[in-house]
């Protein structure tokens, strides 16, 4: 295992500290060989995600079916997979074409949350098992685990290799606008210099016209080669220097955007407002599936040596659910893991790898909470994964007034009430002193028509973008 997941539960520690400690420890840190820090799987997770573009199908075939038997594998040793296999009349040695998954049943989100430590592979230690949470974009939280020296390893090395696409070397300077909290004062600092990676984090939290030419000038003065946002914040950055007559002095590489959805026409809006090439891509916590746009074509490919992908039944709309079965992880394999996140289908195929390629993913409008003094925090930055939400069954925002929020959570069985205060600070945190925060505990929350669950629900004008 790595030094990093070794020292993961120490993050938010290295964040809280003074700048100068930061940097001292952030450069001894960087001075540690790539293969010692990330552990043994991810220089192979490196090599695997160079060769694996230039397969073909029946290469990425014969990968898959091996790699989903393994999880088909690991998965009936738990408790809960063993029963579903059984009741479902399947065993995992008899597999050996993909289309047999199809007789699997289908995992859901609500089967994670009332069965995760039934869903653990009893026969790896506990010590290999990393706890991860998170708030999700659709207010259900969900916990869940990842193997240790792998997981983490793993999504790094294929996260340099996409972004390689767009001209991104491990080295580069970067600079970060998306979840980290440099103040929770909302005239507090904006940045500060994560020197483990030697990278200019913005706080996404800040962005308003009044403190937008001090973004621009601490970019001018860091120069970096990428921009890695939310696209949400991106567009906010773009929309609000593109009004005030602002310019970066540097010419940027490329702009990364993940975590959101990115609509063609906002990708275009930002590749002209920063005269670089745009590059978007889909993923998940949960580390199932991973997509990305190619080298030349705007189409998402789903990488095949991640996870396995299948698309549901198109809806009258065209839009199919995205299915997925984790490779890698012996601690959880999440089997036919339905995601709730719907792709649409290209009129035409670019064909640039021989992968699993959709037009783009969909999803509602970015969503943000309003500060008394119109300062907005985006949905996907509040999204928590420190274990704050678990034992909740769903949580939801409302918001009728500016600077005035009601979190409404849905206790499950393992929900503790002594842990409300530490939800309150977490949250406060991520929000910061122009918010006053209501909690109420609630029997259900307030779903969609279509009986989806709501992560928001704002009367605020500027509460989408």
């Amino acid at each position: 295992m790595g030094i990093e997941d070794t020292l993961y539960p120490f993050l938010k520690l290295y964040e809280r500290a003074p700048q100068p400690l930061k940097s001292l420890a952030g450069r001894a840190y960087r001075a540690i060989p790539a293969a010692l820090r990330y552990g043994a799987a991810y220089t192979r997770f490196q090599e695997e995600a160079r060769v694996v573009e230039g397969w073909d199908d029946e290469a990425v075939r014969a990968y898959q079916v091996q790699a989903v038997k393994d999880s088909l594998a690991a998965a009936a040793r738990a408790p809960f997979y063993s029963a579903r296999f059984a009741e479902a009349g399947v065993n995992p040695d008899r597999f050996a074409s993909l289309e047999q998954l199809a007789d699997y049943p289908c995992l859901s989100k609500a089967d994670l949350i009332s069965h995760r430590e039934e869903l653990v592979n009893p026969e790896v230690a506990a010590s290999q098992r990393l706890l991860v949470t998170t708030g999700g974009s659709t207010g259900v939280p969900v916990g869940f685990y990842l193997q240790k020296g792998v997981s983490r390893p793993k999504e790094q090395a294929y996260l340099e290799a996409q972004w390689s696409r767009r001209g991104y070397s491990v080295g580069d300077r970067v600079a970060v606008i998306r979840g980290a909290v440099t103040s929770s004062r909302s005239d507090g600092g904006v940045s500060y210099l994560d020197a483990t990676r030697n990278w200019l984090v913005l706080s996404s939290y800040h962005l308003t016209d009044a403190r937008l030419p001090e973004y621009v000038r601490l970019l001018n003065d860091f120069r970096p080669k990428h921009l890695h946002a939310y696209p949400s914040a991106a567009l906010m950055l773009a929309k609000g220097m593109t009004e005030a007559g602002l310019k970066l002095d540097f010419k940027l590489t490329s702009v990364l955007c993940g975590s959101e959805k990115l609509s063609r026409e906002s990708q275009c809006f930002l590749q002209d407002a920063f005269g670089a090439r745009v590059f978007h891509w889909y993923g998940h916590s949960e580390r199932v599936i991973l997509a990305a746009q190619g080298r030349e074509s705007d189409h998402l490919y789903f990488w095949p040596t991640y996870g396995y992908a299948e698309l549901g039944a198109p809806d009258e709309n065209g839009l199919s659910e995205v299915i997925g079965t984790s490779f890698h992880n012996a601690v959880m394999p999440l089997i036919r893991y339905r995601t709730g996140d719907y792709v649409k289908l290209p009129a035409s195929r670019d064909g640039e790898f021989a992968m699993m390629e959709v037009e783009a993913v969909t999803g509602r409008a970015y969503e943000f909470l309003v500060g008394k003094n119109g300062r907005r925090v985006s949905l996907t930055a509040v999204n928590m994964h420190d274990g704050i939400f678990d034992g909740l069954l769903a949580v939801q925002f409302f918001q009728g007034k500016k600077g005035v929020v009601e979190f409404r959570y849905q206790p499950g069985s393992a929900w503790r009430t002594e842990r409300e205060s530490a939800m309150r600070a977490g949250l406060m945190e991520k929000l910061g002193d122009d918010f006053s925060l209501e909690l109420r505990a609630v029997s259900g929350v307030e779903k969609t028509a279509a009986g989806k669950h709501r992560w928001l629900i704002s009367e605020i004008r500027e509460a989408t973008l």
